[in-house]
């Protein structure tokens, strides 16, 4: 009888335990995010409340490919930077690269269609909708410019990308 009574307090103890931790874990305070909602490809990005007053540079990816004869056919498409607000010229600071990718472009860039990248791998998705791939530069952050391992950390820890 009392052994059972202990089996059961600590059943109940763990019970406790992990849906505090469930809460801890998985309960976002929101009041300590914003958002950068991009309405054109479909995503939401979750960004630290310290990123307020961030801009958007939108530039393009570019790699190749080759036709029949064997000449090289540019291919380019979207590329979506975050900026830190407290970016300067004199200081710049390490924006968040999205590249942008059509369903068809990322399965061609997976099947080794795609080149002109120096990097020796290939970009990493951080989402999909039903119309694009979102995706991170192979080296972003290899020039280690201020708040490289922020972002790192925004990117790695948060899972920030949200498509719809």
């Amino acid at each position: 009888m009392k052994k059972n009574i202990i089996v059961t307090i600590l059943c109940l103890l763990i019970v406790v335990a992990a849906v505090s931790i469930s809460y801890i874990v998985f309960s976002k305070n929101k009041s300590d995010t914003i958002e950068y909602r991009n309405n054109k490809y479909g995503f939401i990005f979750e960004l630290p409340k310290s990123w307020k007053g961030y801009s958007i540079i939108e530039e393009k990816w570019n790699y190749f490919t080759y036709d029949l004869t064997g000449n090289e056919v540019p291919e380019q498409g979207p590329e979506i930077f975050i900026r830190h607000p407290e970016w300067t010229s004199a200081n710049p600071r390490q924006d968040i690269p999205i590249m942008v990718f059509t369903i068809e472009e990322w399965n061609l860039l997976q099947d080794g269609k795609y080149f002109g990248q120096a990097a020796p791998i290939p970009p990493s998705e951080l989402g999909r909708n039903s119309n694009y791939v979102f995706a991170l530069p192979p080296r972003y952050n290899f020039a280690y410019l201020t708040g490289w391992e922020e972002v790192e950390n925004i990117i790695l820890n948060n899972t920030p990308l949200h498509t719809f």
